[in-house]
């Protein structure tokens, strides 16, 4: 039984959640767990670092406002990459209309929704995204 259980964790696409905010991550670890392997990092500084360690998810989910390298400046760092720049992002924010963040995110991403998300919305954006 436990090959099998280990079979199906494996084969799980993997999301990389970016949030300064505790409860924003619980909340997606909470609504996502189930189907998705979650990797979890709390600026852009190191979720740069864990995928410049090799590492590739097959979706990233970032805040806009962190400390230390926030949003945008991810968004740009992985949209200039040779190595990323394919893999879909979905930017969150809590504080900022969604035409500003247009304004400072000047490459295309997947999706950008406002805080607080309808999960539903999230969850099937996510569905659309990876399949």
């Amino acid at each position: 039984m436990k090959l099998i259980d280990m079979a199906r964790t494996s084969t799980k696409k993997k999301i990389l959640l970016v949030d300064d905010e505790l409860a924003i991550l619980k909340l997606l670890e909470f609504i996502l767990k189930d189907d998705y392997e979650l990797i979890i990092r709390n600026n852009g500084f190191d979720a740069l670092s864990w995928l410049d360690n090799g590492n590739i998810p097959d979706l990233i989910i970032s805040d806009m406002e962190m400390p230390y390298f926030d949003g945008a400046e991810l968004v740009k760092s992985i949209k200039v990459s040779g190595f990323y720049r394919d893999i879909p992002l979905i930017v969150l924010s809590g504080s900022e209309s969604i035409e500003n963040i247009k304004t400072k995110i000047p490459y295309e991403i997947s999706g950008l929704m406002a805080k607080p998300f309808n999960p539903g919305i999230l969850k099937e954006k996510i569905k659309t995204l990876l399949n």
